[in-house]
């Protein structure tokens, strides 16, 4: 009798074991969803803070901001996290569509430099936090170009004709053409943008392909003589080639911030910007900056980074060519006529 109570005891203790272990085994892990551009974070990374924090990430990627402001305005987002430029980030600001952060869960926001701070698209830094920073230039095959005139006349050489990759992104295209004219490229004159949509139509025959990430891959297998690129891109391009040089045209360019925001749809904020928190530290920010290789707003981290990179001008861009750029901003109603000449010309 005695034996038979016994494994009744282990049998119900067996079975209480099994319901606490299938209990907790069909807990689901709380998810967190990203959407960012592509190629654009170490993905061991996002490994890590689901390890450490027993969290799924679900991420996705985009080509250009006004993909993702669709996508988001059409109420078919469902992120938590989103990284993306700051003239679209202030665009969206301005309709309600980013909450603002609580930045007590982002202790690590000190890293950030204060250059990176108080900008036009946060001006009270509420809603936003900088994530990495840039330019727009010209990629070139150092063999095959004469880069002596340091200009976006470069783009329009015709000795370079099916030689040449344009970004497949009307804001970054139009910022060349425009400044080449001479012109802001936050522009809102119809006059000066049909200005700009003709020379970027007379570019058409000269130009072998319009691209959103696959230039620095042509330009590292020398398939291409120059492109538009974003200065990371270059110089990862350049690491992998040594013939290639990199030029930030006299006219001046753009100076870009991408930032990390919560959109208003957000389920899971509290995760979101501890994932932010994760991504500012000085180890996730170097990792970041050897797997993108764009300049880095983490002030602590920029101590830390090695002397090729900062002998790299795509990298560490001098103060006298930032006093010559100019960061995009939203230009609200007037960017759907960007839109329609930009469908225009490529339907040249």
């Amino acid at each position: 009798m005695k034996k038979r109570k016994k494994l009744f005891a282990a049998i119900a203790a067996l079975s209480l074991i099994l319901i606490l272990i299938t209990g907790c085994s069909s807990e689901e892990k709380q998810t967190l969803n990203i959407l960012n551009y592509d190629i654009y974070i170490d993905k061991s990374l996002i490994s890590e803070f689901e390890k450490e924090n027993n969290v799924k990430i679900k991420y996705d990627t985009y080509a250009t901001p006004e993909e993702m402001y669709i996508q988001a305005k059409a109420g078919a987002s469902n992120y938590d996290l989103i990284i993306s430029s700051e003239y679209m980030i202030e665009r969206m600001i301005s309709e309600r569509m980013a909450n603002k952060l609580n930045f007590e869960n982002i202790p690590n926001y000190k890293y950030i430099g204060k250059d990176f701070k108080n900008q036009p698209y946060d001006p009270d830094n509420e809603y936003a936090v900088p994530y990495f920073w840039g330019t727009l230039g010209i990629l070139y095959n150092k063999n095959n170009v004469d880069a002596s005139s340091d200009s976006w006349k470069m783009l329009w050489d015709k000795n370079h004709e099916k030689r040449i990759i344009m970004m497949d992104s009307q804001r970054d295209a139009f910022a060349a053409a425009l400044k080449l004219l001479g012109y802001s490229l936050n522009t809102v004159n119809e006059n000066e943008l049909d200005k700009a949509k003709q020379l970027l139509i007379e570019q058409r025959p000269l130009v072998m392909a319009y691209v959103t990430d696959g230039a620095p891959d042509i330009m590292v297998n020398e398939e291409a003589d120059m492109a538009l690129v974003w200065s990371g891109e270059a110089v990862s391009a350049m690491s992998e080639n040594e013939n290639l040089g990199f030029v930030i045209p006299k006219e001046g360019s753009n100076i870009w911030i991408d930032s990390m925001f919560v959109p208003s749809t957000a389920k899971n904020q509290e995760l979101a910007e501890k994932f932010i928190n994760f991504l500012c530290s000085t180890e996730s920010t170097l990792k970041n900056i050897d797997e993108v290789g764009y300049s880095t707003v983490n002030t602590e981290a920029l101590k830390q980074v090695d002397e090729e990179l900062l002998n790299n001008n795509a990298f560490n861009i001098s103060k006298e060519e930032i006093n010559k750029m100019e960061m995009f901003r939203d230009p609200k109603e007037f960017i759907e006529l960007y839109t329609e000449r930009w469908t225009e010309i490529m339907a040249k």
